[in-house]
């Protein structure tokens, strides 16, 4: 475990809940943010403060509502269909700048509580287009943030390139495996642990969720 202090970029899901017992596991300290940009269903934010709570980690809530006002979408309008792009298009879950501003101000509270690291379960394998979860803007902004606070933070991407039947692979291999199955909200209509199975948030994590099943299943 390396003496330093990691935050942790939270959602209450399957990806950031893997990653903060990932955290947990390599830093001496870990605290958590979870960002309120009036998102479709507020009990992401409950399920996110109720995991870090079970864990005994510090939790910080920031207001980003006015992402809401900026961004209307799937993830912030209820009248907005979840929908998967199509012919190149990006799909209606897509906030555009999301995680600029979200790691951004995840830099500012990492600079104030002394946070080296930065942990984000951004992914470019299963990542749906979104253009802000690539490992090229990640690096990209990790320079930034750098440059612009003075700071030599670190932004952990342990998911970069893991499909989600790795993803469970790694919950299971850190002893999160059923926590992350029964404790976390993925779903986009908001059912939590196995959810509601037809969202492409549920098919995904569904789909890797099946897939590691039965590997373990044949490698016992």
């Amino acid at each position: 475990m390396k003496k330093e202090k990691a935050v942790v970029v939270f959602s209450g899901g399957q990806d950031s809940t893997t990653c903060l017992f990932w955290a947990m596991e390599r830093f001496d300290e870990v605290e958590v943010v979870t960002f309120d940009y009036n998102q479709r269903h507020s009990l992401e934010i409950e399920c996110a403060r109720d995991i870090a709570k079970e864990l005994g980690i510090p939790h910080h809530v920031l207001d980003m509502s006015l992402l809401n006002q900026l961004a209307p979408n799937a993830l912030t309008r209820r009248d907005i269909a979840v929908v998967d792009g199509v012919d190149g298009e990006l799909p209606s879950t897509f906030v555009p700048g999301r995680n600029l501003l979200f790691m951004s101000f995840a830099g500012v509270l990492a600079s104030q509580i002394g946070a080296k690291h930065i942990v984000t379960g951004v992914c470019e394998t299963d990542f749906s287009g979104y253009p802000d979860c690539r490992d090229v803007f990640i690096k990209s902004l990790n320079v930034t943030l750098n440059l612009s606070m003075d700071q030599n933070f670190v932004i952990d991407t342990p998911l970069m390139w893991l499909n989600k039947e790795e993803t469970w692979e790694m919950a299971d291999k850190l002893g999160a495996f059923d926590f992350v199955r029964e404790k976390t909200l993925t779903c986009y209509n908001g059912i939590m642990a196995d959810g509601c199975g037809q969202c492409p948030a549920c098919k995904l994590r569904k789909n890797g969720l099946d897939d590691y099943l039965s590997r373990r299943q044949v490698s016992l």
